[in-house]
């Protein structure tokens, strides 16, 4: 028999605010998160608006040397995993340190040192280019400097899969547990790439919205207006355990992570396949792996990115899956607060998912203005809602044609 595995812990950096609770009232108030670069001068890209992380101080965090030795991606994920182990009350001592692990999704990794640091040997030449670089730009830093910093020492990687890689983190580490290779996991994921470079490489592409004249109205998922996503960035750590684990402690559990699956479509390098196959595979593989019908799924928290092409794909993955159901079941999509914060955005997803349970609110789906006929389901339009599922599905798909499906459900049920 597998081991049941719980979330007990949850940590956040975002641009809705630098706690789990900040972003969770900046959620139900239907704030969004985006607004005009601030990072660098956007004046000659075509999109000039993200949705930054604000007001945050890694030096304050880790003293100005540690966090210079940091990429920013680093940098959120080890605050959320700092604030996760506090929620959690996990005591990592040496009595348990090699049985509690790490895993960190995160699609583009350092992408803000490595352009830095082109700059630099461009300007002055290769011999001044900083001994960090490589530490800091690579994608499995991150989950390394948060084992560093906690102290734990059983399993440890880093899972890139795109924008389905903080779903697949968190999957990935419930693996772990089910199989027994650890009692705890911090699982996650973590980017920084709101550059110019990742920036100019996305609007050549197509991928991001243009609406520079309103940026808060920009991410519209499942709209008809919809003209592409707003890019992201931050951290969301989980605490998850065994149960048998959780209990002998103590601990206060929050949901349950009863179904994963993971799939590709095989189709494209970066759209996804039209009638959503792959996706609705994903989406059976889990809700097979929780134990469940269709019909026990109370929400879905969508991927939802606000691009043509994924919006319209998403919605036949569902219909396929749900048949008539997908009329009855609310969805939304979290991404038109939050932008799209790629390998963190699952993460950020499977925290919400949770905090659902908590509050009974699902929260809503902003500038739903006019509706798509390809996109016709129950989106939870503008307003959250009050409601109490006991079952909670969330998507998570990337180029490459990756998917990965998360599974929640309410602890105790």
């Amino acid at each position: 028999m597998r081991k049941r595995v719980v979330i007990t812990g949850l940590g956040c950096i975002s641009p809705l605010g630098n706690t789990v609770d900040e972003a969770w009232q900046a959620l139900l108030a239907g704030k969004s998160g985006a607004g005009p670069i601030t990072h660098f001068d956007a004046g000659q890209h075509k999109t000039r608006f993200a949705c930054e992380v604000k007001n945050f101080d890694p030096a304050a965090l880790f003293g100005s040397r540690e966090a210079r030795r940091m990429d920013r991606f680093t940098q959120f994920a080890l605050a959320a995993a700092q604030q996760a182990l506090a929620h959690s009350g996990l005591d990592v001592n040496d009595s348990n340190r090699d049985r509690v692990g790490v895993v960190v999704g995160s699609g583009i990794g350092g992408i803000g040192t490595l352009s830095e640091q082109v700059g630099v040997m461009t300007e002055k030449g290769p011999d001044r280019v900083s001994p960090f670089l490589v530490p800091m730009m690579i994608s499995d830093t991150a989950a390394g400097m948060t084992a560093i910093h906690l102290g734990v020492r059983g399993p440890n990687m880093a899972v890139v899969t795109a924008c389905a890689s903080g779903n697949n983190a968190i999957g990935e580490a419930t693996e772990m547990i089910r199989r027994g290779a650890a009692d705890a996991m911090l699982a996650g994921g973590a980017e920084a790439a709101i550059v110019p470079i990742t920036i100019a490489g996305m609007n050549v592409m197509g991928a991001l919205s243009t609406r520079n004249d309103d940026p808060q109205a920009a991410s519209r998922p499942f709209d008809k207006t919809r003209d592409g996503f707003v890019m992201g960035e931050g951290g969301v750590m989980l605490v998850i355990e065994s149960l048998e684990h959780a209990r002998a402690r103590g601990a206060n559990i929050l949901a349950e992570i009863s179904g994963y699956g993971t799939t590709d479509d095989a189709y494209h390098v970066s759209a996804p396949a039209e009638n959503g196959s792959g996706a609705a595979t994903c989406m059976k593989i889990a809700i097979e792996d929780a134990g469940l019908d269709v019909t026990e799924i109370g929400y879905i928290n969508a991927h939802g990115t606000s691009t043509p092409l994924n919006d319209k794909s998403e919605t036949a993955a569902i219909k396929t899956v749900f048949g008539e159901q997908a009329y009855k079941v609310a969805v939304s999509s979290t991404k038109s607060m939050t932008g799209h914060m790629i390998g963190a955005a699952g993460a950020m997803e499977a925290m919400i998912s949770t905090l659902v349970f908590q509050h009974n609110i699902l929260p809503a789906t902003i500038n739903y203005t006019d509706p798509d006929p390809n996109c016709d389901l129950d989106y939870i339009p503008n307003n959250s809602r009050v409601a109490s599922p006991r079952h909670i599905m969330s998507n998570s798909f990337g180029f490459g044609g990756h998917n990965a499906t998360l599974v929640f459900s309410r602890f105790g049920e």
